[in-house]
């Protein structure tokens, strides 16, 4: 969840992506943001999308590897970071 709105929540998002390496930010509207993160070692492209309830002031996400099976928790890894990130610029 986000306090303030949705508009901030998105910049703020967007900051801490930024802010990450190996990121590119395909797509970005109101509420969605599509974004590919390419991992260090094997070059790896992961797919993540973004969506905005701004009514529940709530960010869904999806996180995806295009290649293998396991991903050795990569991905749920970063999402924490993500998040950990995210509520730290809030404070």
């Amino acid at each position: 969840t986000y306090q303030g709105s949705g508009e901030q929540a998105m910049r703020r998002l967007v900051n801490v992506i930024e802010s990450m390496k190996r990121t590119n930010i395909v797509t970005r509207t109101n509420d969605y943001l599509y974004v590919e993160f390419t991992t260090a070692f094997w070059r790896f492209v992961d797919d993540v999308e973004f969506s905005f309830d701004h009514d529940g002031k709530t960010i869904h996400f999806r996180s995806a590897s295009r290649l293998g099976k396991s991903d050795l928790g990569v991905n749920r890894k970063r999402m924490e970071e993500v998040r950990r990130r995210f509520r730290a610029k809030a404070q």
